[in-house]
């Protein structure tokens, strides 16, 4: 799971949620040479349920919220390796300064990638009531579907805040699963609107990136 492409400015907030390009770099080369291949979440989802296939050591690479060094940087380095990603966007970022432009959106989904929502403006979900919740879960999902004239089949809670209510939310409007912030490893057998990510620490090198990956699969 990554955020910013790009290195943090002094005082930033949330520095943690940065990667310096250079580093992003490194971090997908070392998952390449290690034997892992990029994949869309709706492309491990088809796998599970019989129709497709996966490559050998599978890996989705997701990206939260919709800030412009998706497209301009990690998109650019994905291409290199012939992967696509998973953009979480952020309906309220769109065309926003530092965010994605509807046409960048469109050249990702040209490259491969998936688009799932991740709300209209990123609140506490936990902390709505019931229309402001289906505001946020469904409006997200129908927003970008009218906007890019794809799917979207998945949802991502903003800063992982999650319950029953909210998983509930999720599957009312129509997705096949969601994914959190818990580490570990997502399985055919892992609860569907629970699916764990990995966050990747900004700083970690190529051995790092790996003991941290190996690890997330007995998290």
């Amino acid at each position: 799971m990554y955020h910013v492409i790009a290195v943090a400015p002094p005082g930033a907030p949330y520095s943690d949620l940065w990667v310096a390009p250079a580093r992003f770099t490194q971090q997908m080369h070392a998952l390449a040479h290690a034997g892992f291949h990029a994949t869309t979440l709706d492309g491990v989802w088809r796998a599970w349920h019989g129709q497709g296939s996966l490559p050998r050591h599978p890996i989705v690479i997701s990206f939260d919220d919709g800030y412009q060094s998706q497209s301009t940087t990690a998109r650019r380095r994905l291409d290199e390796l012939g992967w696509p990603g998973v953009l979480n966007l952020e309906v309220k970022n769109v065309g926003l300064k530092g965010g994605l432009a509807r046409n960048e959106v469109r050249v990702m989904l040209r490259d491969g990638w998936e688009i799932d929502a991740h709300t209209l403006t990123h609140p506490d979900l936990t902390t709505l009531d019931a229309a402001g919740l289906r505001r946020e879960v469904s409006g997200s999902r129908r927003w970008l579907h009218r906007a890019f004239g794809v799917p979207v089949h998945f949802f991502a809670y903003p800063a992982g805040r999650y319950n029953p209510t909210v998983e509930a939310a999720v599957h009312a409007a129509g997705y096949s699963g969601a994914t959190t912030t818990q580490p570990g490893q997502a399985t055919r057998a892992t609860d569907p609107y629970a699916l764990p990510r990995g966050h990747l620490r900004r700083h970690a090198d190529p051995r790092q990136l790996l003991a941290t990956v190996h690890g997330l699969a007995h998290a």
